[in-house]
């Protein structure tokens, strides 16, 4: 046996665990002139992952040592949490201090130990990969270098360039910088790759934003080229089911230009045949081509308030694939058929081609259901059929509440820019077409997972586990604070006894945050080869079928299916079982990126609408508690802070689990009413700071 390999074996055997160097040479009598060789096999024993050190530089097997992977959550504050990536064996989060991170640093992949004696500390001991290659911050210079201040204040590190390496950058300047070293000590290295702008300039932050999360605007030539080649191709119905007879309209937001779902609604009897038609993106987007490595990368399309980041050219997404008005257009189709009831009672999934009648919008069908007689004039021909949609939803709504599925109302900001170049923010409203397009969609979705799950087929579901026992008890203790009484075992926890916490709520004040803490409270929806149901939707089986346009799964989905419909069982499972796996940890990540992105781009828009209104005042609800600061949401769901020095004068104490800032005199609690005005804008950390009014 070779060295190298006797002593991994050992190690890993126990006989030279937790040994350093030294003592693992005394243990194998090793002579002195040869101890440099065995000091160089262990470094590269442990460059290769087989052994790492501990915290005392002791060797062993990361099973011995008990180690995990997990991906580093940096802290402002120099310290930081892990992830682990095995929620089973590790459910929780562990914290790690400054001392203990081993120079990893935000967003790496790590391998980390717990701690003994405590509770959730851990201890890193190797950085498997780094996570973040470029970093997006303010330029400044002296007359030695330049560096780089990143706006993740996560990142806890400056970037250091070298003169030679800074470009045209100027002080002041925003720029994404590449990093080229790690050093164990001291701050990272880099070079600048591009200048993004001056900070503080509106489109500048709003590009760095883009940039941080790795987000990219234009599509290679070969991808664009690929995607125009395609979309030329002739519309023919070959073995497809015509449905062009068949009303059919699309209903969306007026600003929607990707339009990958139409609906249709027919009467067959008692019976009521829901049709929703989606595009057929896998006809253009074939598997390994160029397109498709290029949607994959995206993930899902990225939607700002000025602009859209497609997850497919614009010659595929605004054309041959949109389902545009009065134009022929490849679908997957799905018919589900209901009783007067709303029961379904059966449904059918086939290829097809459409053409949708009319290219309606929310505000358009809205206005019909109220009675609006100049719009339903405009749409005589659908009118009745939008009436029968209606009922269907209210029924599929019934259906659904009495199933335990759990409505949540959490306000998202509708962000848009007029013609005039304004940021508009109107309240939030959520109109019954948005409710019928909801529940027809998410009828099609259950559909489609059913039919793949009968199948045992490769697949990706769209899974929502319950919630952790933890972040239950901690919802729950919320409620009580309130005065509402919570319902259910927080570990065994039913779709139902959520809903009913819903309906308790539901007329009073602080409603939609209750709706916003148990959203908290609850578990990341995610992609995953295996069919664990939808907590949130009380569905035992469940995928996303319907925006393949826009999202990856979908395609995917779309694409197990056509396998499936041609009675290629073995084939399906011969091409996409081996990447199924994968393929929901990939889609997951993307989706994750592609929130946050949107999240601070609206935030970064509420900054600048909000400034225009500094010493406005409003009512608002405190929608959050920290031991600094108060958090307090407008109607059009704008949040702000109200540092603790802006409140009432007072001996304040935070208790966390109460989610209570209390005084001698006064007390705040998430959910209270208040009075605010608008105090500033700090663009710095893309938030907006309010004050209580007096009284």
């Amino acid at each position: 046996m070779k060295l190298k390999d006797k002593l991994l074996h050992k190690i890993g055997e126990g006989k030279l665990t937790f040994k350093n160097a030294k003592a693992v040479c005394d243990a194998l009598g090793v002579k002195y002139s040869e101890r440099k060789t065995v000091q160089k096999l262990l470094n590269e024993l442990e460059d290769e992952g087989e052994i790492i050190k501990d915290g005392q530089g002791g060797y062993s097997t990361p099973e011995r040592l008990g180690a995990f992977l997990g991906v580093v959550q940096g802290n402002e504050r120099g310290f930081a949490f892990i992830i682990p990536e095995d929620k089973t064996a590790h459910p929780g989060d562990y914290f790690v201090p400054r001392r203990h991170l081993g120079g990893a640093l935000n967003k790496d992949r790590v391998l980390a130990v717990h701690r003994r004696g405590t509770e959730d500390e851990a201890y890193v001991v190797k950085i498997v990969e780094r996570g973040q290659k470029r970093v997006v911050g303010t330029f400044e210079k002296d007359k030695r270098a330049g560096y780089v201040l990143p706006d993740d204040k996560r990142f806890d590190s400056d970037v250091y360039i070298p003169l030679s390496l800074c470009g045209d950058a100027k002080p002041g300047d925003k720029v994404l910088a590449e990093i080229t070293s790690y050093p164990k000590e001291g701050m990272v290295g880099g070079k600048i790759v591009e200048v993004l702008g001056e900070s503080g300039d509106f489109y500048t932050e709003e590009l760095a934003i883009i940039r941080s999360y790795g987000l990219i605007e234009e599509f290679p030539k070969e991808v664009e080229a690929c995607a125009e080649e395609v979309a030329r191709q002739p519309v023919k119905l070959g073995s497809r089911r015509d449905l062009r007879g068949i009303l059919t309209v699309t209903i969306d937001g007026e600003d929607t230009r990707d339009i990958d779902d139409a609906v249709s609604l027919q009467r067959d009897g008692d019976k009521l045949i829901l049709g929703v038609h989606i595009a057929d993106v896998s006809h253009y987007v074939k598997l390994n081509s160029p397109l498709d490595r290029e949607a994959y990368a995206r993930g899902t399309s990225v939607y700002f308030p000025d602009m859209v980041l497609p997850m497919l050219p614009k010659a595929l997404s605004n054309g041959a694939c949109s389902l545009n008005e009065g134009e022929d257009r490849y679908a997957m189709s799905c018919f589900m058929t209901f009783d007067g009831s709303g029961k379904k009672l059966g449904y059918e999934i086939c290829r097809s081609m459409i053409r949708s009648d009319h290219r309606m919008t929310y505000t358009q069908v809205t206005a019909i259901l109220e009675g609006d007689e100049q719009t339903t004039r405009q749409f005589a021909d659908v009118a009745p059929m939008l009436r029968d949609m209606e009922r269907l939803c209210l029924k599929l709504e019934g259906r659904r509440k009495a199933a335990g599925s759990i409505n949540l109302d959490v306000k998202e900001a509708h962000i848009y820019v007029n013609e005039r170049g304004e940021i508009v923010i109107p309240d939030y409203e959520r109109s019954v077409s948005h409710r019928i397009i909801e529940q027809f969609m998410v009828s099609a979705n259950e559909s489609v997972a059913d039919y793949a799950f009968k199948r045992k087929a490769p697949f990706l579901y769209r899974v929502h586990e319950q919630p952790s026992p933890e972040k239950a008890s901690t919802f729950f203790s919320f409620l009580r604070d309130l005065g509402v009484t919570p319902v259910g075992n927080t570990y065994d926890l039913a779709p139902m006894d959520f809903q009913k916490i819903l309906c308790s709520v539901e007329d009073k004040p602080y409603s939609s945050v209750v709706n916003r803490v148990m959203l908290r409270s609850m578990q990341k929806a995610r992609y995953c080869e295996d069919n664990l149901g939808h907590f949130g939707l009380a569905s035992q089986c469940y995928c996303h079928f319907t925006s393949p346009i826009r999202r990856y799964p979908d395609l995917f989905v779309h694409r197990v299916l056509k396998k499936l419909l041609a009675g290629d069982d073995e084939g399906a499972k011969k091409a996409y079982m081996p990447i199924a796996h994968q393929a929901g940890i990939d889609t997951s990540e993307c989706e994750r990126r592609a929130d946050m992105a949107e999240r601070d781009v609206d935030d970064l828009y509420k900054v600048v609408y909000m400034q225009d209104r500094i010493g406005e005042e409003f009512d608002a609800v405190i929608s959050g508690v920290t031991n600094f600061a108060l958090f307090a949401e407008l109607p059009n769901t704008i949040e702000g802070i109200m540092r603790i020095e802006t409140l009432p004068q007072d001996s304040y104490a935070f208790i966390e689990d109460k989610f209570l800032l209390k005084g001698i005199r006064h007390s705040f609690k998430i959910g209270d009413p208040i009075r605010i005005k608008v105090a500033g804008c700090d663009y710095g950390n893309m938030r907006v700071e309010f004050v209580p009014v007096s009284g």
